[in-house]
């Protein structure tokens, strides 16, 4: 009798040698999706302010929340280590593409798909959380302020209220030889100071938001120094980072300013200005002085060009009634950034940062921060 060979059922074949599942997932979809309807939203707040400030005040608040509690059991920044990590996730993500995803075309294709999806989750965290802010309602207009341009006159008028109102903190900061003054306690503690006097501004003003969040000191705080950052909150952890190279004085101002990004105050003269609010609503004397001081760093460079084309000599006039202890402070700074003033890196990252910005509808791009000085004008006149 003839003897046949039976065929081998395909549903036999061993997994080890079957193709890889080329599919698109229903995940990457649900997540384009979402990038999709996000975008069209943020669209939507850029033309109408008051449907950003809904969103920025409870989609985009219990995400800054949510964000923050899971990361504040970190002691270390989890975005400082992603973004240290992401030279090593890209090779890892090409070479699992080569041995994996590239037999043909449509591996390729789902492949991509899952990579622009995660992308696209990004993306969605971010108008959330910051993307919004941009478009709320500016801060002049919450707090009954005049946002427009100011003179020499007005600029020196605050600075010597600023002055007149920092004085009485003078004699509670110590400072070592060189000029600069210590701060009194560990960055856990001032955390905790700042936390306080936004929960009492927030009391004043429902659309500060309250959350506990905790400051993460970042650990390449010294190449950070070259680039001229610092400090910065990351949308995708909602932690503020700070930068511990800088002098001390500067710490309270900067990381109540990162604290006023998670907090829903995007803009970056607004959230200079919200550092100063939250720095003088503390009980502590040493936070009080920081605040003050900082603003007066910034109105004094803006009285500086703004008297240098009126040539009135207000900006030398403001100087002699500083404090030495104060101006000394001042000096202090100086010294310790000559080392990092004229750095290639700074231009790489100010132009970066410049763009960011511009592309998130600020125009005045890197020179917002300096803005400030207009809220400050304005505040201490209705004052």
């Amino acid at each position: 009798m003839k003897q046949t060979q039976k065929l081998r059922p395909v549903n036999k074949i061993p997994k080890e040698i079957r193709l890889p599942d080329e599919r698109i997932s229903v995940w990457s979809l649900v997540l384009l999706g979402v990038g999709l309807l996000s975008f069209v939203l943020l669209l939507i707040g850029r033309e109408h302010s008051a449907f950003a400030e809904l969103c920025n005040r409870s989609i985009g608040a219990a995400l800054r929340a949510v964000l923050a509690f899971l990361t504040n059991v970190l002691p270390f920044s989890l975005a400082e280590f992603l973004i240290l990590m992401l030279p090593l996730f890209l090779v890892l993500l090409i070479r699992y593409a080569i041995k994996h995803k590239s037999r043909n075309w449509r591996c390729v294709l789902s492949y991509t798909v899952s990579l622009v999806s995660i992308a696209s989750l990004f993306f969605s965290v971010f108008v959330w959380t910051c993307g919004m802010g941009y478009h709320t309602p500016t801060l002049s207009e919450r707090l009954s302020l005049a946002d427009e341009a100011v003179s020499a006159d007005e600029l020196a008028d605050t600075a010597h209220k600023l002055i007149e109102e920092m004085e009485p903190y003078l004699s509670d900061v110590r400072y070592t030889e060189s000029g600069a003054s210590v701060m009194p306690y560990s960055l856990t503690q001032m955390n905790q100071k700042l936390i306080v006097s936004y929960k009492t501004l927030a009391g004043q003003h429902p659309f500060i938001q309250t959350h506990r969040s905790r400051l993460k000191p970042v650990l390449l705080s010294v190449p950070m120094s070259y680039a001229h950052f610092t400090g910065f909150y990351t949308f995708f952890t909602g932690e503020a980072n700070l930068n511990v190279d800088f002098p001390a004085y500067t710490l309270p101002f900067t990381a109540a300013h990162e604290l006023a990004h998670g907090r829903g105050i995007a803009r970056e003269n607004e959230a200079n200005f919200m550092a100063f609010l939250a720095c003088v609503h503390s009980e502590d004397a040493y936070i009080r002085y920081c605040g003050y001081l900082n603003l007066l760093e910034y109105v004094l460079s803006a009285l500086y060009d703004a008297d240098i084309s009126e040539n009135k000599g207000l900006y030398y006039g403001v100087i002699d009634t500083l404090d030495a202890r104060a101006w000394g402070e001042l000096v202090a700074y100086s010294a310790f950034f000559d080392k990092y003033r004229d750095t290639t890196i700074s231009e790489i990252s100010g132009a970066v940062n410049d763009s960011y910005l511009k592309a998130n509808g600020t125009e005045e791009g890197e020179k917002s921060y300096g803005l400030v000085v207009n809220l400050a004008v304005s505040y201490y006149k209705n004052r």
